[in-house]
């Protein structure tokens, strides 16, 4: 059957939940399927699926009770003919989710929740939805926990581009760009700097990785509320010669295929997406024992968790695997194996797709 999907997001910016968004409507539509997005005005996510082709409305949603957001919601549900409402946030989740409610369409209503955060109410998840999505086990557990039943809560991890990050095909333009030598081993991270991504605890591991390894460079590419104390944290422990911020970066996949090694030693992920991108570009990840990392890290297979906010062990394992470059080796084509097997954009379109067909199959 054919189908047609509206996908609702409230929040303003740009992060990877709307980058997870825009990568389902543009590989739910290659699978034949109608997809629309509504958002906020002005909205990063906007923008960019608007340039990706993906029809999209926007109307402002101030408040979850938005009386004219909901009203908006149920006319657009009725005149797209919506078989298909999957919400992404808070206030998109209460506003779209009463509005299929009382639409004489009565859509399934799909919830996909992306963080790993506590809920502050189970309600929009247990009375506004049909069923959940979570982009891990770790989160699906979570909920469950929270008293949400289990045949409700389906995984569906997010996927990767792995054409984009194909190692074969990405040039490896840092080391030039940065006058490095190939032999200078390089360490990176690609995270927002925030307070629960780590970087304060790589900062704390580097100079131990230094006295084993004093030639080596690491660079954080990313911005956030957290760079001026990551700056200001360098100065102090004498690292602006070992250290490179980059900033925001749009070559991410260029900056991977130039590393050595991948770490971020995160205290909190609801999966790990920037560890599924350098596993799949074939580089060894290392990340903290936490959460949904413990789902994509195969501890001593393709990269290794360490517990967390414990910088003596992360320089040990970031010295470790540095002076094996057979073991990085390895561990970089088992990441890339797994990304293959699991974690694709593909495996991500096709299950929703799937999810979609057979919970709207059941209800007729």
């Amino acid at each position: 059957m054919s189908i047609t999907i509206l996908h609702t997001e409230s929040s303003p910016g740009w992060g990877g939940q709307e980058n997870r968004i825009l990568n389902e409507c543009i590989g739910l539509k290659k699978l034949g399927a109608k997809v629309f997005i509504l958002c906020q005005p002005e909205s990063g996510l906007a923008r960019k699926a608007q340039d990706a082709g993906i029809e999209v409305f926007t109307h402002p949603m101030r408040k979850s009770y938005d009386i004219k957001s909901i009203y908006y919601t149920a006319r657009l549900i009725c005149k797209l003919n919506i078989n298909v409402v999957n919400t992404h946030s808070g206030k998109d989740t209460y506003i779209a989710g009463f509005a299929g409610k009382l639409s004489k369409k009565h859509p399934l209503i799909v919830r996909t929740r992306h963080l790993a955060l506590p809920i502050t109410s189970t309600f929009s998840y247990k009375y506004l939805s049909d069923i959940i999505v979570t982009v891990s086990e770790y989160v699906r557990n979570y909920l469950i926990s929270r008293g949400i039943k289990p045949e409700k809560v389906f995984t569906v991890p997010t996927g990767i581009d792995i054409e984009r990050f194909n190692p074969d095909k990405v040039e490896a333009s840092l080391r030039e760009e940065l006058g490095l030598s190939k032999s200078t081993p390089l360490i990176g991270t690609v995270a927002v700097l925030r307070k629960k991504k780590g970087h304060h605890i790589l900062l704390e591991a580097i100079p131990e990785v230094l006295r084993e390894i004093p030639e080596a460079i690491f660079v954080f590419v990313g911005d956030g509320p957290q760079r001026k104390n990551i700056e200001e944290k360098i100065k102090q422990y004498g690292l602006s010669k070992k250290v490179i911020m980059l900033g925001h970066r749009n070559d991410i996949p260029q900056i991977l295929n130039s590393i050595d090694l991948f770490v971020l030693p995160t205290l909190q992920e609801a999966l790990g997406t920037s560890f599924l991108e350098a596993m799949a570009i074939g580089k060894p990840v290392i990340g903290s024992d936490v959460d949904g990392v413990r789902e994509v890290i195969d501890h001593g297979v393709n990269g290794y968790l360490v517990p967390p906010d414990n910088h003596h062990l992360l320089a040990s394992a970031i010295i470790k695997i540095l002076k094996n470059q057979e073991l990085a080796y390895q561990m970089g084509q088992e990441g890339r194996k797994k990304v293959e097997n699991k974690y694709t954009l593909k495996h991500m379109c096709e299950n929703m797709l799937n999810l979609y067909l057979e919970k709207i199959n059941k209800n007729l």
